[in-house]
């Protein structure tokens, strides 16, 4: 039965430089789900959260009926089940696992860049700073300039400096975003988007990073113009783009130009998460991270990233076996086999994410609490 009336708009609750905000934007344009964007102020916002879903973080979604949701990932693919028509995950269940890989690796590897492009630079922390104290921060008794030392502050202690970024690792975390322009301007030079001329959830994950941030920020902006114009062609691609209009298909298996993406998700990405998993084992809430070149100095664990690795595991297990197969073989192709089922037992409760999109503090627990 489908319980979702799309008679009204969907409400939108985040800020319009948020990361996951704007990946959700783009998933209602490209569906075509009438959506209304809008900013509750601080305290309200945290509180209204933690009542409706269990935890505060941006975006939520609020439906006509009266219902909160929250985590963009889970908020997606409920929307693809309840609106067969159009849908950009592909049917292809090999492609439609390498898709949401894809998707994970841009919620969850390329965040920290993001932020780091924001927070490091004084052009971008200006911005931003000035933005959110204005919008999120209106209510609060506070002088702009306060609320924008404060802010920074926050946000360089929570997600930059705070999360592994060191004044010795800056030039690896800079390069490993340039290889990933230099990759993806390769693909969009020679189609609209990452598996074809229409767009896909890849797209989608990848529009966290990029739309509210890496082609917003002044600094990473410059960057794009610079040496990827292809990549920025995507990003108004993708926010132009209505699946309805688009008859074109996505190309048949796994595009070789992606490859190198899969790589650095197999040399890089899937060991962090191990590693990520070894420290919330022994409850270590810093950990030291070093693969090859990139090196994270005290990053911060994370209970939820132990989840998304539990995630692309259960996606694979619900693989036909033939299906199973050529997964399998792409992926030790990669060098994503290994670590992806590193560590045999995660530490994650039972049925930990049942009650998704509609509560999300389960979520959020390991297992000795």
């Amino acid at each position: 039965m489908n319980d979702l009336d799309l008679s009204k708009p969907i409400l939108l609750y985040g800020s319009n430089i948020s990361y996951f905000t704007g990946k959700m934007e783009n998933y209602f344009r490209v569906k075509e789900i009438s959506y209304e964007q809008k900013v509750l102020d601080y305290p309200r916002f945290e509180r209204t959260m933690k009542k409706k879903v269990g935890i505060h973080q941006m975006p939520a979604v609020e439906l006509p009926d009266g219902r909160w949701m929250t985590d963009t990932t889970k908020m997606i693919q409920w929307f693809e089940s309840k609106i067969p028509e159009n849908k950009i995950i592909p049917e292809d269940s090999v492609q439609a696992f390498f898709a949401l890989l894809l998707e994970d690796w841009a919620d969850e590897w390329w965040w920290r860049t993001a932020m780091h492009y924001r927070w490091h630079y004084s052009e971008g922390a200006h911005f931003a700073s000035r933005h959110l104290a204005e919008e999120v921060l209106g209510s609060v008794p506070l002088p702009i300039w306060m609320k924008k030392i404060f802010l920074t502050r926050r946000q360089r202690n929570g997600y930059t400096t705070g999360d592994g970024i060191t004044k010795e690792n800056l030039k690896t975390v800079e390069g490993d975003f340039l290889k990933l322009l230099e990759n993806l301007n390769n693909i969009f030079e020679k189609r609209k988007f990452l598996f074809g001329n229409r767009p896909s959830i890849a797209d989608i994950g990848f529009s966290g990073p990029f739309f509210r941030h890496f082609a917003l920020d002044p600094v990473p902006l410059e960057i794009i113009r610079q040496r990827a114009p292809y990549v920025l062609s995507w990003v108004s691609n993708l926010w132009n783009a209505r699946v309805s209009k688009i008859n074109n298909d996505f190309e048949e298996g796994i595009p070789k130009d992606l490859e190198p993406l899969f790589r650095e998700i197999g040399k890089v990405y899937l060991p962090y998460l191990s590693a990520n998993v070894d420290a919330v084992k022994q409850n270590k809430t810093k950990f030291d991270f070093k693969f090859g070149n990139v090196f994270l100095k005290k990053a911060r664990y994370s209970l939820y990233r132990v989840w998304c690795l539990k995630e692309l595991r259960d996606r694979y297990n619900k693989l036909e076996e033939k299906e199973k197969t050529q997964v399998e073989i792409l992926l030790k192709k990669f060098g994503c086999w290994e670590p992806l089922w590193r560590d045999k037992n995660l530490p994650l409760k039972d049925n930990q994410e049942e009650e998704l999109p509609f509560r999300a503090d389960r979520k959020m627990l390991g297992v000795n609490e």
